[in-house]
């Protein structure tokens, strides 16, 4: 994203939910504490939409307007996604570490695709039932792609412009997959984004600010950041990466109040941003350990989906029910059943369409490792008996040993 061309920011939890972490003793297990942030942010963008925002929404009257105080508090909840794209740097790489390419891009479009979809068409449905957003059919063929707002396209809802930030940082990361993810590289290749991202922006270099995304970039250096000091220790060196990018943040964070959200407050805003990278520091320090209650694996579950269909679900029923409801049961309502129909789409389409794609997409790559193993078999074939050497050991060592490797 560009500092030129920024669109609404409405806000998304997509990225795959907390993974299992493979080094660590107190990574074994789900880190239900961030399906707890997930949902938390994933709350913060639907009151925004229902309570706090000041455009055209699914109210007949901005909705900031309607709910007085609250609205005063609930039109900071875009900062919802500055959470999702700190703990989406966090939770992909993680989900990168020790996969090819190949095995990454899988685990993104099975994460993403399914429920997506499901979005889509339901706004499709919205518009055919009801003649209300945006999923007219010529915009619905090119949104299923996803690429649309790549291709200068409208977006079928407004929060999918999330997805294309996010589907930025994962060619990023696809090309550190595919170069090998280790400590020293994630360190060069984060100081390398991260000041590369400036200069662009300096420069006002159009193609590398769409690249290097600067503006949102310090979230996912950042996120990436408090993975490495949660998976090998903390060193002065990696906070110093976490301070970077919360000092950007911030600083991109106030340009925003003048440039996208005139209402906001630049020193609300900041406090926000402070308290965002807090929380995740408290989650990569062990502090919230405790957090371990099933229920959050739930949470963590409805937040995607919650994400991609509150707001058009909302549509055609505030229209119906308000003002035969008064403004806060319609709120109670809408909010209620924008949580069963992420629920209906997270158990009857989600988790049955990522199984079927995960099994069909695993076997897409078989031919691709069979031609390596026999490109790799002819290059290993001896033209004379090779002497016997020693199997190397796995990398061990301390994290200083870690950076010279």
């Amino acid at each position: 994203m560009t500092r030129h061309d920024h669109p609404r920011d409405h806000g998304s939890p997509h990225g795959q939910g907390p993974a299992r972490e493979p080094g660590r003793s107190r990574g074994q297990g789900r880190l239900r504490e961030l399906d707890l942030l997930r949902f938390l942010a994933a709350l913060a963008v639907v009151l925004f939409h229902f309570t706090g925002f000041d455009g055209a929404g699914p109210w007949p009257e901005p909705s900031r307007e309607l709910f007085g105080t609250l609205g005063q508090i609930t039109k900071y909840g875009y900062l919802g996604v500055d959470l999702f794209f700190l703990i989406s740097g966090f939770v992909i790489l993680m989900s990168a570490w020790g996969r090819s390419p190949g095995e990454f891009g899988i685990s993104r479009v099975v994460r993403l695709l399914p429920a997506y979809w499901a979005g889509v068409l339901l706004g499709l449905a919205i518009w055919a039932g009801f003649r209300l957003g945006n999923g007219v059919p010529g915009l619905v063929v090119p949104n299923l792609t996803m690429l649309q707002s790549g291709l200068g396209l409208k977006n079928v809802d407004a929060v999918f412009w999330t997805l294309w930030i996010e589907m930025h940082f994962y060619v990023l990361i696809a090309v550190l997959a595919a170069i090998g993810i280790t400590y020293r590289g994630c360190l060069v290749f984060m100081a390398g984004w991260l000041l590369a991202g400036i200069f662009a922006d300096e420069a006002d270099q159009k193609l590398l600010q769409v690249m290097l995304m600067p503006t949102w970039s310090p979230y996912f250096i950042g996120g990436m950041a408090l993975y490495l000091i949660y998976r090998f220790g903390p060193t002065l060196l990696l906070w110093g990466y976490v301070a970077v990018s919360w000092l950007l943040a911030m600083h991109w964070g106030a340009w925003r109040t003048g440039h996208v959200f005139q209402g906001s407050d630049e020193t609300v805003v900041a406090v926000a941003v402070t308290a965002i990278f807090g929380v995740m520091i408290l989650v990569v320090t062990g502090r919230l350990s405790w957090l371990r209650w099933r229920a959050l694996t739930v949470l963590g579950a409805l937040t995607y989906p919650l994400y991609l269909t509150h707001s058009q679900v909302a549509l055609p029923l505030l229209k119906y029910a308000y003002p035969a409801m008064n403004r806060w049961a319609a709120l109670v309502l809408a909010t209620a059943v924008s949580l069963l129909v992420a629920y209906a789409v997270y158990r009857l389409i989600e988790r049955p369409g990522q199984s079927w794609m995960r099994a069909r997409l695993k076997e897409s790559l078989i031919p691709i490792r069979e031609n390596q193993d026999a490109g790799r078999k002819r290059r290993e074939t001896p033209t004379a008996a090779p002497s016997a050497r020693p199997e190397t050991p796995p990398p061990t060592g301390t994290v200083p040993e870690l950076i010279r490797r």
